[in-house]
């Protein structure tokens, strides 16, 4: 599993740069405020009446940075780390002016450089199935809440199409719907099979979610709730073809004071 750690920055620095294309897509349209508002909708359940500046968040595996960006900039107190310079690299860039307000720092999310009970929320995008121990992540991730601090992790079961003949129908059944709607593609070119070699050997691929983050985190000290359906509120039309068969769920978690 430690190799995958750096197979998994030398990828991800390939990807930097395109990655970072979809990043700045977001920025530039619709996609900012749809995302900025789910997420401050359910900052300002869990902390009412508590002014933005006051709330720290930490994102976990920021990549090019959007979240951290849009909230830096919403007035939130907002550290991000991601495990691949070339990624903060473009994070910065894509931030401009913002970049002063945002501490960024490279940092594996599975064992977190901060002291305990220092963050409010934390947050990330796309990360958790990713990663050779996602058991540490969560754990650590608790740790360094405070009682009554937020978890937001929006995630999918990206690559249960390697493992089960459903999922394989439903990929391919997108890639076909992609192609006939005339929309760029996400799972094509780019090292995507080295990719798949990485999701093969990684736990979560092949584990039915949320139903694993919420057993998870309810052992870890987290009052747990899921959103299968966030997805409709936040993904552009574009995502929607391309993802259909494995939509974006929120787990949403508060530890328990």
């Amino acid at each position: 599993m430690e190799s995958i750690i750096l197979e998994n920055r030398s990828y991800w620095t390939g990807r930097a740069s395109g990655y970072s294309e979809v990043n700045r897509k977001e920025l530039a349209t619709g996609q900012r405020s749809l995302w900025l508002q789910e997420i401050s909708r359910r900052i300002r359940r869990a902390f009412p009446g508590v002014p933005r500046h006051e709330i720290r968040i930490l994102e976990a595996g920021t990549g090019p940075g959007f979240f951290a960006i849009i909230l830096a900039e919403a007035g939130y107190d907002v550290t991000a780390i991601d495990l691949t310079p070339a990624m903060l690299d473009e994070a910065r860039q894509n931030a401009g002016p913002l970049a002063s307000r945002i501490d960024f720092r490279e940092m594996n999310a599975e064992a977190l450089q901060f002291a305990g009970e220092c963050f409010d929320v934390v947050i990330s995008r796309n990360l958790t199935w990713n990663l050779p121990h996602p058991g540490d992540a969560y754990r650590e991730w608790h740790r360094v809440l405070k009682p009554g601090g937020l978890l937001l992790n929006f995630d999918a079961n990206w690559y249960m199409y390697l493992f089960d003949d459903r999922a394989r129908k439903g990929f391919e059944d997108d890639r076909r719907n992609t192609a006939d709607s005339g929309f760029d593609d996400g799972n094509i070119g780019e090292n995507f099979d080295v990719m798949e070699d990485i999701a093969r050997r990684v736990p979560l691929s092949r584990v039915l979610r949320p139903a694993w983050d919420v057993l998870m985190l309810g052992g870890l000290g987290f009052d747990v709730y899921t959103d299968e359906l966030v997805w409709q509120a936040v993904w552009s039309e574009e995502e929607k073809v391309n993802y259909a068969s494995t939509p974006q769920f929120l787990v949403e978690a508060v530890k328990r004071i």
